[in-house]
């Protein structure tokens, strides 16, 4: 038995046995002892309060020992309800991080080695033009693409107001840009937006202890962008054709760096940066007139304020950047289906043995001077992708051979494996196995299958086979919902193909790792510019008025 030094309502020390007794029997001990409810009293041990958790994590396990002292607090029903809802939302925000990094760390694993994708889509790097780029090894790779994912996901939080998560969230990616070598993202500005984000959420969550981190942080992030974007902001005026998409972060960074030297005294440093920061919102503000004019050319009100902002309220120009973003949004929709399809080819031919995906180049490259594409991709996939190996391989007939055999077997597997699908589809439809069997080899799809399963004229014989099975199209018997064969070979490409290991990984929080994809794919190159000031305007007017209160009351 282990002795618990309890206080509050009731003093005393109780004798538990730490490895049996659970937090809801020690309150009901200490809640009979004083009296009282068990819902309004609250136990707190080592500066934590001792959760219900699922009933049943024993003491011990909760870190509780001999002679801990716990705090017994006593509190209405009304607030011990509210603090339950409270620590249950605070666990359930908890989970959420933690399965937003574990998503982020899973997708960028996969997307940034090659291996072949377990979905249909790929996570790539691109540049400010939209061409996609490589940075450095796959750990760089790695680290670049999770830090993206993790700084999407925070912005999205920031527009719905949720700035502690944020906050955390942009935490996270900043420890994942940190795990890239330096030299790699010195010139781009992603780091330093990220910063800014931080601050920003520090400002909106009015936590004043982050003062002196925030002045840091303001400074390595000027620092960043002037490196990343140029003198005056030449490079990016040079690569979004005479644009000002970053107006609005400068105009945020300064409003920040005006708020931090207000909070530290430096009133006339603070003057100056607020004012630099109110004359770049009034050059935001879009007239009505100008949007009207955009508006009329077919586009709707936010991506007209936004191309007006970013063109300095030049309605051609700002035409002009709309109809070029749709272009490349157009294009951008073709090169993803066209990379659909080549992950479908690509999961038809397997895993090399360190999980890559097939080379589709440099098996266009090997079918163009005549070998089968199964052929060479076999060839490819057993060699990890070595062209010359691959080649000699090929070109020498006894491994040609084994390969070929491979191939055919591979196939007749994959044959097996969708005539099983589709017969198990049509047996949990009330079919006879055996019939089911033959009516699928007859009509060669699943929706032929069930047309010549439901004839009146098939019957079974002693053997269980159709006596005869007529030849039919779905034409003749109307059209059909049920997915045909091409749908299971679809689904059969998510598993083992025969050889090397499957593309199926267990454990997958895909409903997650969906939400971090679709906040990347909305994404441009000029996103992270993109972005309502109406809060800003509001902080600007807010801290004018307080220097000026103190330069009146200096005055006097």
């Amino acid at each position: 038995m282990a002795k618990l030094k309890i206080s509050g309502p009731w003093s005393g020390v109780l004798d538990v046995e730490l490895d049996n007794w659970t937090v809801i029997m020690l309150r009901e001990e200490i809640a009979r002892r004083s009296n009282c409810g068990v819902e309004s009293i609250n136990l707190i041990c080592g500066g934590r309060i001792l959760k219900d958790g699922d009933g049943g994590e024993k003491l011990l396990d909760l870190g509780v020992k001999n002679n801990s002292r716990i705090l017994a607090r006593r509190v209405s029903t009304e607030e011990g309800k509210s603090l339950n809802v409270e620590l249950m939302a605070e666990e359930e925000r908890s989970n959420r991080l933690a399965r937003v990094k574990a998503a982020a760390t899973a997708l960028a694993k996969r997307h940034a080695n090659g291996f072949l994708p377990v979905e249909d889509f790929n996570i790539e790097l691109e540049d400010q033009s939209g061409q996609k780029v490589n940075l450095g090894s796959e750990t760089d790779q790695r680290a670049i693409m999770m830090g993206l994912m993790l700084h999407a996901n925070a912005k999205q939080l920031i527009r719905k107001g949720n700035y502690k998560e944020a906050l955390e969230v942009l935490i996270m990616g900043e420890e994942a840009f940190s795990l890239c070598n330096p030299k790699l993202i010195e010139f781009v500005d992603n780091v330093s937006i990220l910063q800014i984000d931080m601050v920003w959420c520090y400002f909106m969550l009015k936590d004043i202890k982050w003062l002196s981190d925030a002045g840091l942080r303001l400074a390595k992030a000027r620092e960043g962008i002037e490196r990343a974007h140029g003198k005056d902001s030449s490079r990016v005026r040079l690569l979004q054709a005479g644009c000002h998409p970053e107006l609005a972060l400068h105009l945020r960074l300064e409003l920040l760096e005006g708020v931090a030297a207000y909070h530290s005294c430096m009133f006339d440093k603070a003057r100056e940066a607020i004012n630099s920061a109110q004359m770049k919102y009034s050059q935001l503000q879009v007239p009505d007139e100008a949007l009207s004019h955009v508006m009329d050319m077919g586009f709707k009100e936010g991506e007209a304020k936004r191309a007006l902002r970013m063109c300095h309220q030049d309605v051609c120009k700002a035409v002009d950047f709309l109809f070029e973003e749709r272009t490349k949004r157009d294009k951008k929709r073709e090169e993803d289906i066209e990379r659909q399809k080549e992950i479908k080819e690509q999961k038809r031919y397997g895993m090399t043995p360190s999980k890559k995906a097939v080379d589709l180049q440099r098996l266009k490259e090997l079918a163009s001077i005549g070998y089968e594409k199964n052929l060479a991709a076999e060839a490819l996939r057993r060699n990890e992708n070595d062209l010359q190996k691959a080649l000699d391989d090929l070109i020498n007939p006894e491994t040609n051979s084994v390969i070929q055999n491979a191939v055919e077997s591979r196939k007749r597997k994959r044959q097996r494996q969708t005539t099983d699908a589709a017969v198990d589809k049509l047996v949990l439809m009330g079919f006879d196995r055996t019939r089911a069997i033959a009516a699928f080899q007859a009509g060669g799809s699943l929706e032929q299958a069930v047309n010549l399963l439901s004839l009146p004229d098939t019957k079974s014989t002693v053997d269980g086979q159709p006596d005869s099975v007529p030849t039919a199209s779905a034409s003749e018997y109307g059209s059909s919902s049920i997915s045909n064969i091409e749908e299971i070979q679809d689904m059969l490409d998510n598993f083992d193909n025969g050889e090397g290991p499957s593309t199926v990984e267990e454990n997958r929080d895909s409903e997650m790792e969906s939400e971090l994809a679709r906040e990347l794919d909305g994404a441009s190159a000029v996103s992270d510019y993109d972005m309502d000031v109406t809060k800003e305007g509001e902080a600007i007017t807010e801290y004018l008025a307080l220097l000026d209160s103190l330069m009146n009351s200096e005055k006097a």
